[in-house]
């Protein structure tokens, strides 16, 4: 058994436990011993029980002497109590919906709780602590405890799957592979940082014996993480300036014309940004650029100007999206904005196929691409697919003369569908890749540092502001009469919730000990079914969310646009880029459970046209209301200023929402330490200086070649 051995290799690991790590992002022994704790339970206290009091968390031993579940009386769930007492007095412990502990917990097992106490006096219980069996004699031998009685590790989890079971896997796992693990770090950077050398620091980090030691390791992992992927951008980098493209002048005179025809003025932040795009255009190695933009700045006029600059030498130029909707819309916009210069361009998705606005078969629109017919195509992932090689179903997609791919949200696309678009014979064409998605400077460092930087950081003028609001749940009622305000003026409006379906009823965090009720995590198809029925019954109401099949999410979209649905409800699924001029509410709820930069995507998705536009932030949570990121959002209506805020104020291991560019949680818990971060990058610097291939070091290559599959993957 080793780290790259299937996690199945381990005993008591089944295909159902196989799904719940998978969706961890865990599939090998490697990947589960550096699924590394996000924090620390600290349950040293181990006091009588006669000493306890408010607060905590306290450690108890003793014997259970009585134990019962009953069902709560204000809502269906069970209720499990159990009495627990050692010889200086005795305490209950109460679990919410965990029914089954009556058979593990039996009267007269001795255990260890550890938690929080609250009540006062005879009215004082633990609640839903952590609990092991230990033995009757407990207290005249020595015994392990792995979830209590000291620093007990706590993991990101996932449904079904818990840092109980986890702890129970990697204890034993760890000790089996001691000293089999290999040490990335080159032994001088070690030493020179004086880092705790591998074997402690692995055992420390996930069994601490101390704060401090558990600090150290993680100080440690989060360099080497920061290393490694410092390593892998620089070297992304270096072999990409060894390649060859196509050198393609700036024609000044047609981007004077271009921008004359636009029925506006181009920001100077755009013209910043088209200079730069067109001055790497000119040279003979290819254009590797980011172009960050926040919403609404006009990312893809830009992309327009190098589109058009390309096709008039006689190349062509493709052009990805992330959705159908989106790819739609690109084409509508190119069509639009290119208009005056005659030019053909077509559309690929998954079921349909456009060149101008004639729709065509896709064999026909194959064989005007390869005949260099269609100077730029649009398309989804149905680009990356057709050009793979022939079948007896599909003929491949073969461009005649590609010099420019344009990818709108390029960490949604994995760089091997990258490569796959962008080696064309022996040139590889120029990379242009797009996000409205604003990153905050360190991140964008580390994550895009084998990418240069361009960035749109205004917007275009006489834009409206965007009137944002926190809604108490008393205030709801006014806000649903305002939003049916708007629909007679044949305005319309988005509703976001966090997710599909209600929560299974299981997580203590959504419970209420004061109420004995759960907290109300609304879900698209309950709000659509009460707007629908109760709230807006007269209205035409519309649901949108990622299980549906992909026509019926394009049918659903084109209503919309077409006005013929008043009210969207979705999930984050409407968060990049959807176009809907005429919406002009944004109602999103339970708006604390999303990040700053989330809202603010789903901001602008109104705001769009002349009229006044509204955001209404509805909280499920009491005392939600003055929460600082959603103070943040109301105070500011620049993404790049917010998405430092949001670095700052929630880490930035949650600045992402999930793991959107594959980075270890370490390195990005790590981002806000710049110091750390250029101390990383400066080594890598000094190794590759000397060692490019990394020949010295074969652990680390063969360690970098996993990132090339994570790096960019949503």
């Amino acid at each position: 058994m080793n780290l790259s051995s299937p996690i199945w290799e381990i005993p008591r690991v089944g295909p159902q436990t196989q799904k719940q790590l998978k969706r961890l992002g865990i599939e090998t022994i490697g990947e589960l011993i550096f699924h590394f704790p996000h924090r620390y339970e600290d349950f040293s206290n181990l006091i009588p029980i006669s000493q306890a009091e408010e607060g905590g968390p306290f450690c108890f031993q003793g014997r259970i002497t009585d134990i019962r579940t009953f069902r709560a009386f204000r809502r269906k769930m069970m209720l499990t109590q159990a009495t627990i007492e050692d010889e200086t007095g005795k305490i209950k412990a109460l679990w919410f919906n965990q029914p089954y502990l009556i058979n593990t917990l039996r009267k007269g097992t001795f255990v260890c709780l550890a938690g929080k106490v609250k009540g006062k006096k005879s009215s004082k219980y633990l609640s839903n602590p952590a609990y092991e069996k230990i033995p009757e004699n407990y207290k005249e031998i020595d015994f392990d405890l792995n979830h209590t009685g000291g620093l007990i590790p706590i993991y990101p989890e996932t449904e079904g799957l818990s840092s109980k079971w986890l702890r129970f896997i990697v204890k034993p796992l760890l000790t089996q592979l001691k000293n089999k693990i290999p040490d990335y770090l080159p032994e001088k950077i070690s030493k020179k940082y004086d880092f705790l050398p591998f074997q402690k620091a692995i055992w420390q980090i996930h069994f601490p014996d101390s704060l401090e030691l558990a600090e150290k390791a993680k100080k440690r992992f989060a360099f080497e993480e920061l290393f490694e992927l410092s390593l892998f951008v620089l070297r992304e980098r270096m072999k990409l300036a060894k390649e060859k493209a196509l050198a393609i002048p700036i024609n000044v005179g047609l981007m004077q014309e271009f921008t004359a025809s636009l029925p506006y003025r181009l920001t100077n932040a755009q013209k910043r940004s088209s200079w730069q795009i067109l001055k790497d255009l000119e040279k003979p190695r290819p254009m590797n650029r980011l172009l960050e933009g926040d919403v609404g700045s006009g990312k893809t006029v830009v992309a327009a100007m190098a589109a058009l600059n390309v096709v008039k030498k006689g190349y062509q130029v493709a052009f990805m999206a992330p959705t159908e909707i989106l790819a739609k819309q690109h084409f509508k916009t190119i069509n639009e904005v290119l208009k005056k210069f005659d030019l053909k361009v077509g559309l690929i998705t998954g079921k349909e196929s456009y060149c101008k606005n004639e729709k065509i078969t896709r064999r026909e629109l194959i064989e005007k691409v390869k005949k260099n017919k269609i100077n730029i195509l649009i398309g989804t992932h149905a680009l990356i697919q057709d050009i793979t090689p022939a079948t007896k179903e599909k003929t491949p997609l073969q461009f005649n003369n590609l010099a420019l791919v344009i990818i709108d949200e390029q960490h949604r696309f994995g760089v091997k569908q990258r490569a796959k678009l962008c080696r064309q014979k022996e040139f590889i064409p120029h990379l242009l890749s797009m996000t409205a998605t604003p990153i905050p400077r360190t991140l964008s460092l580390t994550i895009y540092g084998d990418l240069d930087l361009s960035v749109i950081d205004e917007l275009p003028k006489g834009r409206k502001k965007i009137i944002t609001k926190i809604i108490q749940p008393k205030e709801k009622k006014a806000t649903y009469n305002f939003i049916r305000e708007q629909i007679k003026k044949e305005r319309q409006a988005f509703v976001i919730c966090p997710r599909i379906e209600p929560p299974k009823v299981s997580a203590e965090n959504l419970f209420d000990e004061r109420t004995l009720s759960w907290m109300d995590v609304k879900a698209v198809k309950q709000e659509y079914k009460k707007l629908a029925e109760e709230i807006f019954p007269d209205l035409k109401i519309g649901m949108l969310h990622g299980k549906m099949k992909s026509q019926e999410k394009e049918n659903i979209m084109t209503e919309f646009k077409e006005k013929i649905i008043d009210i969207l409800v979705s999930t984050s699924v409407v968060e990049v880029g959807v176009d809907v001029p005429n919406a002009s509410v944004m109602m999103i709820e339970g708006s604390e459970k999303f990040g700053l930069a989330q809202l603010h995507q789903f901001r602008g998705r109104v705001g769009r046209s002349d009229f006044q536009s509204y955001c209404f932030l509805f909280v499920d949570t009491p005392g939600i209301v003055y929460n600082r990121r959603l103070r943040a959002l109301i105070t500011c209506d620049n993404g790049f200023e917010l998405a430092e805020k949001d670095l700052a104020i929630r880490g930035p291991g949650d600045f992402t929402g999930q793991r959107q560019w594959g980075i270890p949680d370490l390195a990005m818990a790590s981002l806000t330490d710049t110091i750390l971060v250029s101390k990383a990058r400066n080594e890598a610097k000094e190794i590759l200086q000397k060692d490019p291939e990394l020949k010295k070091f074969p652990f680390l290559r063969e360690r970098l070649a996993g990132f090339r599959q994570k790096l960019h993957l949503e």
